[in-house]
């Protein structure tokens, strides 16, 4: 295995498991992730909607079926990372850094992606 594929992998698993864990966290901590969301000025009706699709972006950037969802999967996780990053960041809250995390690991995976599977 070349270097190109074994970072590709480790962003992409990064990318994975962050979002994963935090799909987790919004359906078995609703409660918690609620207050947090109306801490930052959300909206708390967007949590289950915003799990399940993290949950399909992870499937579609995995399973490369198709190369459309695949796009969409990984710019909707950069806007969740972003938005996320930016939202911990305004409030001052200091809980911005797995954000920033999720937000290289997606522009990671992604440039990785395009030189391995063009």
């Amino acid at each position: 295995m070349n270097a190109n594929k074994i970072i590709y992998w480790v962003a992409t698993g990064i990318m994975c498991l962050i979002f994963l864990f935090s799909a987790i966290m919004y359906f078995s901590q609703y409660e918690m992730i609620s207050e947090a969301y109306k801490q930052l000025g959300f909206p708390t009706w967007i949590i289950y909607p915003s799990a399940t699709l993290k949950i399909l972006g992870v499937v579609a950037v995995l399973s490369k079926q198709s190369k459309l969802l695949k796009e969409w999967a990984y710019a909707g996780f950069f806007f969740d990372a972003a938005l996320a990053f930016a939202a911990h960041y305004f409030a001052a809250d200091g809980a911005g850094g797995m954000a920033a995390i999720a937000l290289v690991a997606v522009v990671v995976s992604r440039f990785m992606d395009g030189k391995l599977y063009p």
